[in-house]
């Protein structure tokens, strides 16, 4: 009969479950397997094959087996901490249990776990990764956005002879058509007689219409986005 127990040292993090393996060779004279945390005067029994049911966070990995006598403990805190020892014992002629053999021990350690370099690149390659596609629908939101609003055509400023014409927001088909519409109109004007007429006309002061329209009048339409006043030379 032997009796197995492989790991030299292990390390879990609070909350995990840690597992302890001990196996043995054959089946051994009638006495129980038990868990003991510590040896000595201060050992602790951790898992006891005869009563297993007063250990509630401690299960067998193979159940019922003759041979296999790993355990899982659940939900592991700082206070597990220590050395454990797999133990076979014997029953005595008096009925109380004899040490028969025990294992080398397994010295648990119980602390946080690191992050890995490559988890950490990873984590901030995934977060670049988001804020970059957000970074792109937010930009060709915004240019659709601006393509649907559009934007009026900038006000000109016009003088003819003693006329002054004020900025007037315009919505034609063509760049050209605010100038071709003015120079028109421009041609009905009267013209300059002398500088004592020019005295008597104080000023032409055209204000724009209550709403500049869109850009959505048909080509070939006379602009309607000014006005003109003549006025008779005294």
């Amino acid at each position: 009969f032997s009796l197995h127990q492989p790991q030299d040292k292990v390390s879990v993090a609070p909350l995990e479950t840690l597992t302890l393996t001990c196996t043995t060779s054959e089946r051994a004279d009638p006495g129980p397997v038990k868990w003991l945390k510590g040896w000595g005067s201060e050992n602790k029994t951790i898992y006891d094959q005869i009563t297993p049911s007063s250990f509630p966070r401690v299960i067998r990995a193979v159940n019922e087996s003759d041979t296999d006598f790993t355990i899982y403990i659940r939900n592991v805190t700082r206070e597990d901490m220590g050395t454990y020892y797999c133990v076979k014992f014997c029953k005595a002629n008096k009925g109380e249990d004899v040490l028969f053999q025990r294992g080398s021990g397994t010295e648990v350690s119980v602390q946080e776990r690191t992050l890995v370099p490559g988890m950490v690149a990873a984590a901030v390659g995934l977060c670049f990764l988001l804020l970059l596609v957000l970074f792109i629908a937010l930009c060709m939101y915004r240019r659709k956005h601006q393509a649907g609003v559009g934007s009026p055509c900038p006000g000109r400023t016009v003088a003819m002879g003693s006329f002054s014409f004020v900025p007037v927001q315009c919505c034609a088909g063509t760049p050209s058509t605010p100038s071709e519409g003015l120079d028109a109109e421009s041609s009905h004007l009267p013209s300059q007689q002398s500088s004592k007429e020019e005295n008597n006309i104080h000023y032409a002061d055209l204000q724009p219409l209550s709403s500049a329209p869109r850009c959505s009048r048909s080509p070939g339409t006379a602009p309607t986005e000014y006005a003109s006043l003549r006025v008779g030379a005294k």
